[in-house]
């Protein structure tokens, strides 16, 4: 069988979608058991651009309800948003009852782009890092079950990804503004993503970090882990059963879509 560089054997797609499913199955019922039992949920994704976020985010999402895994990718602050408390923009998307909130990025923008790339000062640097705990034990304290997950991914790996968005149709949407200025900062990135996890990697609202050069075991890895940290029971349904078709007498519901504008049978 094939070998990656660090000597473990490559998982095959095959394997990798069946235990992908099998995480999938049970992130259904942890579906129903958050809105059975009106839990609050707020996952956090943070991580170098290309470190795996969004696919991870989709293999969490792929297969539940979008109306209880609720997914938060904001764009940059308007003039207005600047204007508020800085939390103030997250917080209106915190969840209800039934609800996982799920942050792609999320207020730790702060700890990282903002920082190395001077969009805030110094000073709101320190404070966030000062508040942040803080205000994440009033979160928790306050019901909401909080999991903070950092996509460790290495050089080599990221910039072999930032290569393929660079020549790949498929990927160059990927590729953010903030992408090659960013891989010119790679320390600085390091130093601030070390400052964030010192400040803020606490006993009420941890940080897991996920080593993610390989997509695959990191997306497995990161779903088997969320489903650990939520205690959760498979909610029993009624057994349904298809109820057939009313009598449609006289009527003929495909006699009257003639002459309609149908879209082109191409395949």
């Amino acid at each position: 069988m094939a070998k990656e560089e660090d000597g473990k054997t490559k998982l095959s797609a095959k394997k990798y979608e069946k235990q992908l499913r099998r995480l999938q199955v049970e992130l259904c019922h942890l579906q129903e058991w958050v809105k059975k039992k009106g839990l609050r949920v707020i996952v956090i994704f943070e991580g170098r651009d290309g470190a795996g976020k969004g696919g991870t985010i989709r293999a969490l999402t792929e297969r539940v309800s979008p109306r209880v895994f609720r997914v938060v990718a904001l764009p940059a602050p308007s003039d207005r948003e600047k204007s508020q408390m800085y939390l103030q923009r997250y917080m209106q998307h915190f969840p209800a009852a039934g609800e996982i909130v799920i942050f792609d990025r999320s207020w730790y923008n702060r700890a990282g782009v903002e920082h190395v790339m001077g969009f805030c000062t110094p000073e709101q640097h320190k404070r966030f890092l000062t508040l942040a705990p803080v205000i994440e034990k009033f979160i928790v304290d306050g019901g909401i079950i909080l999991l903070k997950y950092w996509l460790e991914v290495s050089n080599k790996e990221q910039e072999r990804r930032f290569e393929a968005r660079i020549t790949d149709p498929l990927r160059q949407w990927k590729l953010s503004p903030m992408d090659l200025p960013g891989r010119t900062r790679w320390y600085d990135y390091s130093r601030a993503r070390d400052l964030m996890l010192r400040a803020t990697d606490t006993r009420h609202a941890p940080w897991f970090l996920v080593r993610s050069d390989d997509k695959k075991r990191a997306r497995l890895n990161t779903l088997s882990h969320l489903l650990s940290r939520i205690p959760y029971k498979k909610v029993a349904r009624e057994k349904v059963k298809l109820p057939k078709r009313g009598s449609k007498g006289a009527y003929d519901d495909q006699s009257s879509l003639k002459g309609r504008r149908f879209v082109p049978e191409k395949y």
